[in-house]
């Protein structure tokens, strides 16, 4: 059977020569992907060791197509119970378009009908869409007037192995890091004995494709399946064969003696991501990673190195800025290869060739790749003096001037923080709300945690723009932000954190910005000491709005039980433990936010025994709750439909109900404090006309957040 697999542009050649080494016949190179003849065995062998294919295909013919009409005839001509059950699953993905079929949702659909109508009429029943784990995946392919229909054998791209479960800013596709590796020629290094280093190896996959070229590591191994395991034609004993000696040459390829490979990199947080993606891989033992900048790289020196490889992909920017920063970074790696590496090998893949030049280091081979859309290059170098060049010179730096709008953003950021410095000190205040897009041109939240001058950091989050501003002209605002922001506060950009804020509808509020691990920040507030996370969520898990109502529920809650709700990072129970609570439950959905709560509880010595914490949907945990607390903080979402929850929150339509029902657990002389932060919120007071309520919303609104009173709502509620 003729087979066809996908490959990124570029790397057509690559997988010609790779397809050919599997055995496999006829092998036909064409745009962005490979023709090959094989029997099942080898499509399955494709599915478990091609590192460049994204896809496996088994087209099962090729149709002209003028019409809807005609792509619907072409599909339904096909044997479909030849591959799928008529009370299984399918799903069809559709490229390409035409003069009549202009919309590809609309060219699946057709092919959809097709196969389900084809099986309705054959056996009566018709299969289901299943968007994932279909039993079958079908392709369709329109191009030049005709489509091609094939089988998708792999199920997902091929390139996510399983083992990347962080990443970092830019990071690399498995496939394509692979195809680097091959250009370079590191299997022939491996077998040498040649080590390999990537002295910025963000989140690792250079480092986890490299170890499973140099053991004989099948790159599909430890995928969790591929689309032909529910095939009709499936053949389980043959691809279970074939994988059963997939392990076996790993196992084989452990004994040998394997080169070291070692990565680097100057940002603590991904190299935590990358010792997590290599812990994952399996590979911890053979791969080491260590936090350390360029400046300060060397070549290992614990062991005899033979020279190997050095591999990398440098960051290569996007504005002017960047680049002209960027090119010091070049000239170092150069300048580091020249002194630890002579002897060695070098590969580095950019997507602006123009930074290469400035290593002074000339390339004896450059191939065209693509990183996504974005054409690339790979440069290989025999790092030996014959092929040192001068780089061109530095030019010197310049502190780029303020905008006007940016030197007025500045000014204000410094007025702001001169009329709060009082305050500040007299309330030993460390973290606060500096400023509130106080200028409506440059809407943002800026916020500092610890004073910068002592090693403190900036939070900046930047509102999204309206859909009437020009998307150019919001990048220069916020450019202009980036700008205005370390000069004002004389602080390093790597003490600022930048966000785009967005609201979020249907989604988890507090949305990850990030997938890599950041470490937590210690941060004081009054007696506690809280950890905060500037990096990876919109939210830092403190809430800087209301440290007053944890101030207040620090003072009221001596020798009482305290109930949390909604409880967040657990900072208010925080405040509740030092300020002597007998006891407390805090409660929260999210398992993530409860670890959080653990760390910051371990920062104050608070014990779990005494202060619970509880993972659970806070509406059914209240439903069924039978104890009684003396104060209770509500702090409801104001919106949530997590799958993680019975039914939809909205707190305006529920906070009648959630009161009430916090109201039966209110021991006699107890509190509730109710506070959402939903600015269009209405209490219902003539539907709580049974309670003493006090609205104390100005008393919680200390001279930081003086300039957006409608930051919260905040009432206290009593039995009379």
């Amino acid at each position: 059977m003729q087979f066809f697999a996908t490959c990124p542009k570029g790397m057509e050649g690559l997988l010609k020569t790779e397809m050919e080494q599997l055995g496999f016949a006829e092998v036909r190179e064409t745009v962005a992907g490979v023709y090959f003849t094989t029997d099942q065995r080898g499509a399955y062998r494709a599915c478990l060791w091609s590192r460049l294919a994204n896809k496996v295909f088994l087209p099962l013919g090729s149709f002209p197509v003028d019409s809807a009409d005609a792509l619907y005839e072409a599909a339904r001509s096909i044997d479909w119970d030849d591959h799928l059950s008529p009370t299984g699953t399918l799903l069809v993905d559709f490229t390409g378009t035409s003069g009549a079929i202009r919309n590809t949702q609309f060219g699946a659909v057709r092919v959809k009908d097709a196969v389900v109508d084809f099986m309705r009429d054959s056996w009566g029943q018709r299969p289901s869409v299943a968007k994932r784990n279909p039993d079958l995946r079908i392709n369709a392919r329109l191009s030049r007037g005709k489509v091609v229909i094939s089988i998708d054998l792999s199920g997902d791209s091929l390139h996510r192995r399983g083992y990347r479960t962080r990443q970092g800013a830019a990071p690399l596709k498995e496939n394509l890091a692979a195809a680097i590796l091959l250009r370079a020629g590191w299997p022939h290094i491996a077998e040498q004995g040649g080590a390999l280093i990537d002295p910025m190896c963000g989140s690792g996959t250079i480092l986890v494709e490299a170890a499973m070229m140099a053991t004989d590591c099948a790159p599909g191994v430890d995928r969790a399946e591929f689309g032909f395991e529910r095939w009709l034609n499936h053949r389980n004993d043959i691809w279970l064969e074939l994988r059963d000696e997939a392990l076996q040459r790993y196992r084989d390829g452990l004994t040998r003696d394997i080169p070291e490979i070692r990565g680097y990199d100057q940002d603590p947080r991904v190299i935590q991501a990358a010792q997590s993606n290599i812990t994952q891989s399996g590979f911890d033992d053979l791969v080491r990673v260590t936090c350390k900048p360029l400046k300060a790289f060397v070549k290992p020196t614990h062991k005899v190195l033979k020279p190997g490889l050095m591999i990398t992909n440098p960051p290569y920017g996007e504005r002017l800025g960047e680049v002209e920063e960027l090119k010091s970074l070049y000239r170092l790696l150069g300048d580091k290869c020249r002194e630890e590496l002579e002897g060695w090998q070098a590969a580095v893949f950019t997507g602006n060739p123009e930074l290469g030049k400035h290593m002074g280091l000339r390339a004896r081979k450059k191939y065209k790749l693509f990183n996504g859309p974005l054409p690339s290059e790979l440069l290989l170098i025999d790092v030996r003096s014959e092929q040192f060049v001068d780089a061109p010179p530095p030019e010197p730096k310049q502190q780029p001037k303020l905008s006007e709008g940016g030197q007025m953003l500045a000014n204000r950021l410094r007025k702001n923080r001169k009329q709060l410095a009082k305050w500040v000190k007299r309330e030993d205040i460390h973290c606060y709300r500096l400023y509130d897009a106080d200028m409506p041109e440059y809407a943002a939240a800026i916020d500092l945690y610890g004073d910068p001058a002592d090693g403190g950091y900036v939070h900046v989050q930047e509102y999204a723009a309206p859909k009437s501003i020009d998307e150019d002209k919001a990048a220069r605002r916020f450019d202009e932000i980036v700008a205005a922001v370390p000069e004002a506060l004389e602080v390093d950009e790597e003490r600022i954190s930048f966000k785009q804020r967005r609201r979020n509808r249907g989604r988890d509020q507090y949305e990850r910005q990030a997938e890599q691990k950041y470490p937590l920040v210690a941060v004081k507030e009054g007696p506690a000491t809280l950890m905060v996370n500037l990096w990876e969520y919109l939210d830092t898990g403190l809430f800087l709005d209301h440290r007053p109502v944890r101030k207040m529920i620090g003072s009221m809650v001596r020798g009482k039980r305290f109930l949390n709700l909604f409880c967040y990072t657990a900072t208010a129970t925080v405040h509740a433990a030092l300020g002597g609570a007998a006891s407390s439950v805090s409660v929260d959905m999210s398992k993530t936010y409860l670890r959080w709560a653990e760390k910051n509880f371990q920062a104050n010595n608070i014990a779990t025994t005494q202060h619970r914490l509880v993972q659970s949907d806070c509406l059914t945990w209240l439903k069924e709750c039978r104890e009684g607390f003396d104060v209770i903080m509500l702090d409801p979402p104001s919106f949530s439909n997590s799958k993680r929850m019975e039914g939809v929150l909205d707190v305006q339509r529920d906070h009648v109900a959630m009161i009430k029902r916090c109201m039966d657990l209110l021991l006699p002389g107890g509190t509730l404090v109710f506070s959402n932060n939903l600015r269009s919120f209405k209490l219902d007071e003539t539907a709580l006309a049974d309670y003493q309520i006090e609205d104390i919303t100005h008393k919680t609104l200390d001279p930081d957040f003086q300039r957006n009173k409608r930051i919260h709502q905040c009432w206290l509620i009593r039995h009379p």
